[in-house]
């Protein structure tokens, strides 16, 4: 996956990273996406597989029905840690795709928030808010065009980075 450096004011602030470093962590994402009412944003559990972002959407969920008439959107992802000094950024942008639900694929994205033990995973919130088994879910789907990385872990431990760590 190609990166873009980062520069403000002719001025390097940020370094890039590896995106998988937070591709593969329980983080929050934010979809962002437009339509006739304006920009909106998402926040969202995501799933990075096959070199795609995928996120849950509904047949009529709103962020379906924004990418269904202009696919253009963002999805931003952030690593904070204010005491350790960490501040890592990723963007990735292109045109994203809604697919239907792939249970498998579904229970993959849930693992990485719930963990791997099915039988661990709350009963009400898989029935009633994950609703795996539903016709009506959607898996919206990004193969980034462009992404952005800017690592500026810095803030407490500059010039040198708190991360990655040098131990």
């Amino acid at each position: 996956m190609d990166t873009v450096a980062v520069s403000h004011l002719d001025c390097a602030m940020g370094y890039t990273f590896d995106p998988h470093a937070l591709l593969s962590e329980p983080l929050m994402a934010n979809l962002c996406t437009s339509g006739n009412e304006g920009p909106r944003n998402a926040p969202v559990w995501f799933l990075w597989e096959d070199e795609a972002i995928w996120m849950l959407g509904s047949k009529n969920g709103s962020s379906v029905s924004r990418l269904k008439a202009d696919p253009r959107c963002a999805v931003e992802i952030v690593h904070f840690d204010n005491e350790a000094g960490i501040l890592l950024h990723l963007g990735l942008r292109g045109r994203a795709s809604i697919e239907q639900m792939n249970a498998m694929r579904f229970r993959r994205l849930l693992a990485k928030y719930l963990g791997p033990d099915e039988k661990c995973w709350n009963p009400w919130f898989i029935q009633n808010v994950a609703a795996i088994d539903d016709q009506d879910g959607r898996l919206i789907k990004l193969t980034p065009a462009t992404t952005y990385t800017n690592n500026v872990s810095y803030f407490r431990t500059g010039p040198a980075l708190a991360w990655p760590s040098k131990e």
